[in-house]
């Protein structure tokens, strides 16, 4: 499978030659080869930069293309030479708005979030994955590490393991565990759902990406522990799009068993979609592509940017945005046989602990670009806030004023945005695992304002995964470097160690943290300083919920 073997061997055998006679003046070593490590398919060889040792661009499963597009995925073919581990694989294929708005800050930003570099090598074949690990011992470790897997955000549109924010070099440092990242099907390719017109024949199709990644979780059960990592201790996560897979695959049987605890940040995945509605998504795309009802097979033979373009335009015609065509995972009664979060918790995942939150301004970091924000007035906000809240915006409206009394009108609608779907969604799922009476569930609240772009963003979308990443040093775009970011760091990444240890995010730099019930709904409010708040919001919960 791998070619060049005794290039890339010899490469890497450059690179510890190199370490080994840096002068001693050096301050920075070059990265050294790691041992050659052996998995279910071959032996993979990365790189060790201070103490940790990364694998990257493993390949996780066959390249779905061809015949196998839009199918559940195949084992990856074994290789017998070592498999080059030291850069990461392409990126799934993206569908994201290649525009930049010109913005200073908008370029810094891209430094975090590599979407748009991305879409210049993105591939169909591209089920690859990343591991980080603590370089002593890896292999032989008397006891093993917990092992966190990130699967990214972006909807169930774009991104990739391979963002710079995912770097799992300094939490695997910190709390001496394996730090996993997936790329994984998406968009058209990953959720066009064809077995609603084609019938068994794509029975898997509209969930093929989340199939992928329980591939990935089968890849980290069998080969984990050559990594250093406890295989029977698996945390999975995400944040935004990333947040709703794992709402999924807490639903999802073929998942049952591969994971042990899980995290949701600012991506409450409470339904799936209908049957009947994917299939009228699909026909959209169809009929950019001229394929007939009764003839799907062109389907895997047509050039990639065809069907990417034919996606791109039915898109365009649904007018885009949330409320436009949108291709996500499906309640297909297979691979999906319920929504993940209603009316209730699924019972398969009742024993799996649930760390679940949102961030204050969650909204922000899309609207920022949008013509009305920072002009929005008084006069426009009720209408607005309706279209968004119906006949409940008037009371939303006054219940945001008095929680936020110093908002402008911008930043009022900004947050009840966010409120309408991150606060209650949250809330939603928090209290429906908590219903189950098994596992714990914890819930936090970021409203930590970032200062960077003139505290533009207060405190939005994506901030809580540099902060628990510990990757604020890869960030500042993002974060700033202040001490109250690295305040907020530490807190947030001893956290998400703790949990990913012990099912509880208990520890030394925050005050006591109790499990949410429908009762006492406490949350972790995580600012500097941090406090446990009793139902934050409440009066907004209860007029988003009905209650």
């Amino acid at each position: 499978m791998p070619t060049g073997p005794l290039i890339r061997r010899t490469a890497l055998q450059l690179l510890a030659c190199l370490a080994c006679i840096a002068p001693a003046s050096a301050t920075v070593a070059p990265p050294q080869a790691t041992p050659v490590i052996a998995t279910d398919k071959g032996p993979v060889q990365g790189l060790i930069d201070g103490g940790i040792a990364s694998y990257k661009g493993i390949p996780y499963a066959s390249p779905p293309t061809g015949t196998a597009r839009f199918q559940a995925p195949a084992p990856a073919a074994a290789w017998t030479s070592v498999y080059d581990a030291t850069g990461f694989g392409a990126p799934c294929m993206q569908s994201y708005d290649r525009e930049l708005n010109g913005s200073e800050l908008s370029l810094q930003l891209a430094t975090v979030f590599t979407m748009r570099t991305e879409m210049k090598n993105d591939n169909e074949d591209c089920l690859f994955l990343n591991v980080w690990t603590p370089a002593k011992d890896t292999a032989s470790a008397v006891e093993k590490r917990p092992v966190m897997v990130w699967f990214h955000g972006g909807g169930y549109a774009y991104g990739s393991g391979a963002w710079p924010v995912y770097d799992g070099t300094r939490l695997a440092r910190k709390g001496d565990v394996v730090v996993v990242t997936v790329n994984h099907r998406l968009n058209v390719f990953g959720y066009l759902y064809l077995a609603g017109i084609g019938g068994d024949a794509w029975a898997d199709s509209g969930n093929a990406g989340m199939l992928d990644l329980v591939a990935s979780l089968q890849w980290v059960q069998a080969n984990i522990g050559a990594f250093g990592g406890d295989a029977g201790n698996v945390t999975i996560m995400g944040e935004s799009g990333g947040g709703s897979k794992v709402s999924t695959l807490l639903a999802m049987p073929a998942a049952k068993g591969l994971f042990h605890k899980a995290v949701i940040q600012s991506g409450p995945g409470l339904t799936a979609m209908p049957a009947d509605a994917a299939t009228r998504n699909t026909r959209a795309v169809l009929a950019e592509l001229g394929v007939k009802d009764d003839n799907l097979a062109p389907l895997t033979t047509l050039p990639t940017e065809a069907i990417a373009s034919a996606y791109e335009r039915a898109l365009k015609k649904s007018g885009g945005g949330f409320a436009g065509l949108r291709l996500s995972p499906v309640v297909d009664g297979g691979a999906l046989p319920r929504h993940p979060f209603t009316p209730d918790a699924p019972a398969q995942s009742r024993d799996v602990p649930v760390l679940i939150g949102f961030n204050k301004d969650e909204w922000t970091i899309f609207n920022t670009g949008e013509d009305w924000f920072g002009k929005l007035t008084e006069a426009e906000l009720p209408a607005r806030a309706k279209a968004v809240a119906g006949d409940k915006a008037d009371a939303l409206l006054a219940a945001e004023r008095a929680h936020h009394p110093a908002y402008s009108p911008t930043y009022l609608y900004n947050v009840l945005m966010s409120d309408a779907r991150m606060l209650i969604g949250s809330a939603q799922l928090a209290e429906r695992k908590a219903a189950q009476g098994g596992a714990p569930v914890y819930m936090y609240y970021l409203t930590w304002e970032t200062p960077v772009g003139d505290g533009i963003f207060k405190s939005p979308h994506t901030l809580d995964m540099p902060l628990m990443f510990n990757n604020v040093d890869l960030s500042v775009a993002l974060t700033g470097d202040s001490r109250e970011a690295r305040a907020l760091e530490t807190m947030m990444s001893s956290a998400w160690l703790a949990f990913a240890r012990t099912g509880n995010p208990a520890n030394d730099t925050l005050p006591a943290w109790p499990a949410y019930d429908a009762q006492r709904r406490a949350v972790m409010q995580f600012d500097v300083p941090p406090g446990v708040v009793e139902d934050p919001k409440g009066d907004v919960r209860a007029i988003l919920s009905g209650n």
